[in-house]
């Protein structure tokens, strides 16, 4: 079963990449942005924690996204892989993946660093703010989420280093570019 966490900074692509390796290795894509919002839509207590932190750019408490994540996996089809879209953000957030997955009898595959430049982010995020209507695309919480990333979600990319299971993937260029350099590494793990 292959089960892949993209990775990369706020703007990096990790929502489109990962929407079109979810289609093409027919993964469960899980996004925790999108888990995030679904509970802030519906107004749940995990929601309004959540919303209060998304709208400062700051990380949601670990605790909060992980009992989200838990709920979501328990009600996967047996033996489903999943692309994890945003998740873990946090090492602590990395450590209880293992954790969660272990207890699901599965383990992550890969992690696909998505590796772009900060000008290039800062672009990609301006642009995405004129037309998502994201509260988190302004100018202000684009870059406090920039420096958040810089400081807690960077040393992700150790976590996974040590476990031998970090895959650099050049993150500029055209979309479909982009996913056949993830595709490369994904059918080299999935024989």
């Amino acid at each position: 079963m292959l089960n892949v966490v993209i990775f990369g900074p706020p703007g990096s692509g990790k929502g489109t990449q990962g929407q079109k390796i979810a289609e093409k290795y027919e993964l469960e894509h899980v996004s925790t942005g999108e888990l995030c919002r679904k509970a802030i839509h519906t107004n749940t207590h995990e929601g309004v924690i959540a919303k209060s932190y998304i709208d400062k750019g700051e990380l949601v408490p670990d605790e909060t996204i992980i009992d989200m994540l838990d709920s979501f996996l328990e009600k996967l089809p047996v033996g489903k892989g999943i692309i994890f879209d945003g998740y873990p953000r946090t090492v602590g957030q990395a450590a209880a993946l293992t954790e969660i997955m272990k207890e699901h009898g599965t383990k992550v595959s890969v992690m696909l660093n998505l590796e772009v430049e900060r000008e290039e982010l800062l672009n990609r995020l301006a642009k995405r703010g004129e037309t998502s209507g994201r509260s988190d695309d302004n100018s202000g919480t684009i870059q406090k989420r920039l420096e958040v990333y810089d400081e807690r979600t960077l040393p992700v990319i150790d976590f996974y280093k040590k476990k031998r299971l970090y895959k650099a993937v050049q993150g500029v260029g055209d979309i479909e570019e982009i996913f056949d350099r993830a595709c490369t590494i994904l059918d080299k793990i999935k024989k």
